[in-house]
């Protein structure tokens, strides 16, 4: 296993993130979802948060990446979803049609973390941790 590092600390930091169309629109074809993808590398990367995978179901994204520890992950999605919410609409006038609100993405978000060993791995090795 290869862990990322920083100044003062190693780390191994992954997450899924499920992002929803407004309205579970199916407006998402494999065009939109290379550009919104390409966005989410060029908005992400700068800050630390590499792109691992990426895949698309016409009315949401999953979005599997890395980060660093000192990321708010909660501003940074945020600023995704505004940011590439007003380029695709921008880019794409059709979509405008499906969604009538001004806004393409759903307010909410599935981040889930998702690191290399089973939670009940890691229960039971604390578990067991100062015990002889």
């Amino acid at each position: 296993m290869e862990l990322d590092d920083n100044n003062h600390s190693v780390f191994l930091l992954y997450y899924h993130l499920v992002l929803v169309v407004k309205y579970r629109k199916e407006v998402i074809d494999n065009n939109i979802s290379e550009y919104l993808k390409d966005h989410f590398v060029r908005l992400m990367e700068p800050k630390g948060i590499k792109l691992e995978e990426w895949n698309q179901d016409g009315d949401h994204v999953h979005v599997l990446f890395r980060s660093v520890p000192n990321v708010d992950l909660s501003k940074t999605i945020n600023n995704y979803k505004s940011v590439s919410s007003r380029l695709v609409k921008r880019d794409f006038p059709h979509i405008k049609k499906s969604l009538w609100k001004e806004m393409f993405w759903s307010r909410s978000y599935c981040l889930l973390t998702s690191g290399g060993a089973p939670v009940e791995t890691i229960r039971k090795y604390i578990e067991t941790q100062g015990m002889k």
